[in-house]
């Protein structure tokens, strides 16, 4: 009654609201059937910097409705890619990557606008957030209020970006308190965090090595360096479950695919994520700490890294004795670049982790790497989402 008697625009405002509210997202408990929706460098979306808003919302519904006729139920949407934000953050400054330079308003709330697009298709929107990564490259100016300049004695040069140091007690506290702004703020999902703990090692990265000498020589009595970073990356784990899980919500972690190397056996890695970005999944997953995990199984299947070979292994009791749900991330790009998979490839990973168990209802499903090949419906990839059903 109230809304007939409104002007036709603000009529139209309380409508979506109250669509928003009634409309019920995808349940906490069904099969997951995702894709990342990447923000970092434009990735997926917005698909260049500093367009206008209303370019930036007709992007949203499309990216909904494509992954609504995709047959997914849910997405997750990079809303921290730099220590930034893509939402009216009350902690962190607007993202470079929707306005074009850091701290900028961009006319509109992007997270808001996708959770109410996703509301009205029945897309789940879950909150992607990188923890530590700082900026992408240290040359691009950051605004006053990130992280980089408010607690500049915690940030680490490594190669051409910028780090948060995870030893930092006062680092780890910013980012549960912004994961706890997102929560307390937004109708999310849930919320999800990557891999990007301590850096990979690569160009001007050696294995194992932070510069971190004073934060350990402060924090790290009594362990050794590695137990020390693993304790840090486990301390985040645990107390942004807490936040989340907390709060009704869903925490996921998206972690390298290979637990060390050789493991299972005759699984070939170049990284032992254990000892060299202080990442250990199977901690997370004995201690209770994580709603669901979701190794990206970036590889074809029946190869030294063989999809079925790893899924098979990260759902076994061995590995995972609590049951928790394994959604693995798949690589849908790789149908594209160098690597060329046919569509096919696509189609057998996701009929795989049908028949791959246990896998009961809120323990199965998969995320897609990413949302640009369903942008494109690269080699008929949003078809073979849709039949996998």
């Amino acid at each position: 009654m109230l809304a007939r008697t409104l002007p036709n625009p603000v009529r139209a405002l309380v409508a979506t609201l109250l669509l928003a509210v009634a409309a019920p997202s995808a349940s906490l408990h069904a099969e997951m059937r995702s894709a990342w929706v990447a923000s970092v460098h434009n990735l997926n979306f917005p698909s260049e910097a500093a367009l206008p808003a209303e370019a930036q919302q007709m992007q949203i519904r499309r990216i909904v409705s494509l992954a609504e006729a995709s047959g997914l139920n849910a997405l997750m949407v990079q809303v921290r890619p730099e220590g930034d934000a893509l939402y009216r953050s009350r902690l962190e400054p607007w993202s470079r990557f929707v306005s074009g330079a850091q701290g900028v308003d961009p006319g509109y709330d992007p997270l808001a606008t996708f959770i109410a697009e996703g509301r009205a298709k029945g897309i789940a929107i879950h909150a992607w957030i990188n923890p530590y990564r700082a900026a992408t490259s240290s040359k691009v100016t950051r605004a006053r209020n990130h992280i980089t300049n408010t607690m500049p004695g915690a940030v680490r040069r490594v190669g051409s970006m910028l780090w948060m140091d995870p030893g930092e007690p006062a680092v780890r506290q910013h980012v549960v308190r912004v994961v706890q702004d997102i929560v307390n703020r937004y109708d999310v999902a849930g919320v999800v965090i990557d891999d990007y703990f301590y850096p990979y090692p690569g160009s001007g990265i050696p294995r194992g090595t932070f510069p971190d000498d004073a934060t350990y020589a402060k924090y790290g009595k009594g362990q050794s360096r590695g137990d020390w970073r693993r304790n840090n990356v486990h301390s985040l784990v645990r107390d942004l479950h807490g936040v989340v899980s907390g709060s009704g919500k869903r925490f996921g972690v998206s972690p390298f695919g290979i637990w060390r190397p050789n493991v299972p056996p005759g699984v070939d890695a170049q990284l032992d994520q254990v000892m060299e970005i202080y990442s250990d999944p199977l901690v997370w997953m004995r201690e209770g700490w994580i709603d669901y995990l979701s190794p990206q199984l970036y590889w074809a299947d029946a190869g030294p890294q063989s999809y079925s070979a790893l899924l098979r292994w990260w759902r076994s009791p061995q590995a995972n004795p609590r049951g928790v749900p394994i959604i693995p991330s798949i690589a849908a790009d790789r149908m594209g670049g160098s690597h060329k998979w046919p569509a096919s490839e696509i189609a057998r990973q996701l009929e795989l982790e049908k028949k791959i168990g246990p896998r009961r209802a809120n323990s199965a499903g998969f995320i897609i790497w990413s949302m640009g090949p369903v942008m494109k419906d690269l080699k008929g990839v949003r078809g073979v989402i849709r039949s996998s059903r």
